[in-house]
């Protein structure tokens, strides 16, 4: 996959939704949770790391199953604005301004990274998974959660009558991303995959949900054009034609473990 982010319209796209995000995030909450289910949190010795913290959902769970320190990284600052609003009382959470794929920490100064839903924005995973690498101690893990690729395929298919632009963002495939994790150096890669259908009103509903997610198409390929309406009306035919039982869309999720 050679499509490359638009990194300056993607922070800006999360800027706007950081006040918006948590009224519509219900998903992301879910596998923040899922990301959680069954650690020894409580076990976790040394520092974490959690790599696009957003408006602090993960850090939150964190702070409240481990006595660690921990640094909420994003490349949004209203969403760690939020974040930090919301864990005023915590007292055990540095806050940092940066790019997943350039992370501002020397060497071996990490325990733990963890990520929910926030690594499939970069899109360089060996540039990724080797500067994680990089700041976790000797014997330090990853957890993350990531989209795959069949994530939100009606949307693409529905887009694919209209135009051959490129009109969602792509996501990378499991092996992909293990085969990732394996030149980068890590081991003990365990992965496990779900998907979620979660149902909308109507297919604006899904693109409005998008939108204040901040999860806006940021490829560099993208339709730079207004859409015209008939464009978008024929996106619509084609997505409700194949949903005969109301609007759908498929979030497919990855959980992936891996040892340094």
């Amino acid at each position: 996959m050679k499509q490359q982010l638009d990194k300056s319209r993607l922070r800006q796209a999360f800027s706007t939704a950081s006040l918006s995000y948590d009224s519509v995030a219900q998903l992301q909450r879910q596998v923040g949770q899922a990301l959680l289910a069954d650690r020894d949190i409580g076990s976790w010795q040394g520092n974490i790391l959690d790599i696009g913290c957003g408006t602090g959902f993960l850090t939150g769970e964190l702070l409240a199953r481990s006595s660690a320190e921990l640094i909420a990284l994003d490349i949004a600052l209203p969403m760690l604005y939020t974040a930090k609003l919301k864990l005023a009382q915590a007292e055990r959470v540095s806050y940092v301004c940066a790019d997943a794929e350039a992370l501002p920490f020397r060497s071996q100064c990490v325990s733990t990274v963890v990520s929910n839903l926030a690594l499939q924005w970069c899109r360089r995973p060996e540039v990724v998974f080797s500067d994680i690498r990089r700041v976790l101690k000797p014997d330090g893990q990853l957890l993350f959660s990531s989209f795959g690729e069949s994530t939100l395929c009606e949307l693409k298919n529905a887009w694919a009558t209209v135009d051959a632009y490129s009109h969602v963002n792509e996501f990378f495939s499991a092996s992909r991303l293990v085969e990732s994790l394996q030149r980068t150096g890590f081991g003990e890669i365990s992965l496990t995959t779900q998907s979620y259908q979660r149902s909308y009103d109507s297919v604006l509903a899904l693109m409005h949900e998008l939108k204040r997610l901040g999860a806006n198409n940021a490829l560099v390929g993208r339709n730079r054009q207004l859409t015209s309406k008939s464009a978008l009306q024929k996106m619509i035919a084609a997505y409700e034609a194949a949903c005969a039982e109301g609007i759908m869309a498929t979030y497919d999720v990855l959980i992936i473990t891996a040892k340094r």
